[in-house]
């Protein structure tokens, strides 16, 4: 439209010029003798030619001039058309450079703010990160300078560890007055720990769900390795029931939406990853609670992809208490194997305790062993529930959570049931306003803090 619009003044423009000179030929030449007359009977055809030829000569001369005139009338059209078009062409093209330079910034623009919403954008201070895209992974890893983690972590003071790890201790690390994050320093330079910094890189910038913490950056400085994950404010499950609260906080409504967290982050590895991931490592203290009480899977280090996983092919590992049977004796490690640790974590939510407690110096008990026959008796159950959530739920939904987690600890893999089923067992059992499908009566008490 905008070229249309400034082609129509040249148009009309060079027409003008064009008819003026046209016009012009249509008047008949001017002389100065008299008009040449038509021949008569009276006067001899010579005379006529002889006055013909006195006339030619003043045509000539004047068609002459005319065709002069016309062709630098042309000229000057040609010039003042072809520079006109040179400005249009000058002006489209600036326009289109200024337009695509926009176009670039807008989309610079759309990328931050989309990387922002995603949780990628780590704060003010950290505009000097850069992304590293991981061969073979999905998304950008920020890889953050390692002054900043010593600022952010005040030189990594003993105040500021919220936990300590097999490979490393985790340290709160303050970015900006609205930015936190949890940085795990894993010690030494040793296979172990090398392996565990890969691994961990490895699955988390791969996979993405709302029950499974972000890895949001990585710093290699010398044979230290760091780890940047999101903050969970209120640290592991295993703090919160096993530390100075002693569970206080967790409400029986709270402790089954942990549940269910926990069921949704694995049927997410089990079910949609492909291959298969197997977590090998589900325990209370990788369980992570963040601000809202969500609870995330995190420490992969352990993780593996596939199926059955014969004891030869892999290293033995895993925590005392939470390791199936199976792959304790015979090295079979399969989706089931993180069934039956899941059935532990819920049994130390129902009941408060520890997975392994001492009996004497050389003896232990692990809860799966106290609890079994206790579990499938209805007048013993409810006397073994955690006293901070004793009577505070339905018989009938804690029977339910019972049956639940006496299949998951079966000595058998085969008896187990597949993570989806426990998922679709816990979503009746959570109320709505937490994730689930149970109607309350009355309001949700606020949980303690």
């Amino acid at each position: 439209m905008n070229l249309l619009t400034l082609l129509i003044p040249i148009w009309v423009f060079s027409s003008i010029l064009f008819s003026s000179p046209i016009e012009a030929r249509a008047d008949p030449p001017v002389s100065s003798s008299s008009d040449p007359v038509l021949p008569t009977e009276k006067e001899p055809f010579p005379q006529i030619s002889s006055e013909m030829e006195g006339h030619s000569p003043g045509v000539a001369d004047i068609a002459v001039v005319h065709h002069q005139d016309l062709n630098k009338k042309i000229l000057i059209a040609l010039i003042v058309a072809l520079t006109l078009l040179g400005v249009i062409l000058l002006s489209l093209s600036s326009f289109w450079i200024y337009r695509r330079k926009n176009l670039k910034n807008s989309n610079e623009k759309s990328q931050q703010s989309l990387d922002a919403s995603k949780g990628l954008s780590l704060g003010p201070n950290l505009g000097r990160f850069h992304t590293l895209r991981m061969a073979g992974n999905k998304g950008p890893i920020a890889v953050i300078e390692y002054q900043l983690l010593v600022a952010a972590t005040n030189n990594f003071q003993e105040n500021n560890i919220l936990g300590e790890g097999g490979f490393g201790s985790v340290y709160k690390a303050r970015f900006s007055d609205e930015f936190l994050a949890a940085v795990k320093r894993l010690h030494g330079g040793g296979q172990d720990a090398e392996r565990e910094f890969e691994t961990q890189v490895d699955w988390l910038s791969t996979i993405q769900h709302q029950n499974i913490v972000s890895l949001l950056g990585y710093c290699i400085h010398g044979e230290t390795r760091f780890l940047v994950y999101e903050m969970m404010h209120y640290g592991s499950l295993e703090s919160q029931l096993h530390g100075p609260s002693h569970g206080s906080t967790l409400t029986w409504h709270l402790r089954m939406k942990i549940a269910l967290d926990v069921a949704r982050g694995l049927e997410y590895l089990h079910e949609h990853c492909n291959p298969p991931v197997i977590h090998r490592d589900i325990k209370s203290s990788n369980i992570l609670l963040d601000s809202n009480f969500n609870a995330k899977l995190s420490d992969f280090g352990l993780a593996i992809a596939g199926g059955t996983q014969d004891k030869n092919n892999i290293k033995l590992s895993g925590t005392l208490g939470y390791v199936a049977p199976e792959y304790l004796l015979d090295g079979k490690l399969t989706d089931k194997s993180d069934v039956y640790a899941f059935g532990v974590v819920l049994l130390e939510l129902l009941m408060g305790r520890k997975p392994v407690e001492k009996l004497a110096r050389a003896q232990c008990q692990s809860i799966v062993t106290w609890a079994m026959p206790q579990l499938t008796d209805r007048s013993k159950l409810p006397n073994i529930v955690d006293p901070v959530i004793r009577n505070t739920m339905d018989l009938k939904h804690l029977y339910q959570v019972a049956a639940v987690a006496v299949l998951c600890v079966q000595p058998e893999p085969s008896y187990r049931p597949l993570i989806t089923d426990v998922l679709h067992s816990f979503i009746p059992l959570v109320p709505i306003e937490l994730g689930g499908s149970l109607r309350l009566t009355a309001p949700l008490p606020p949980a303690c803090t």
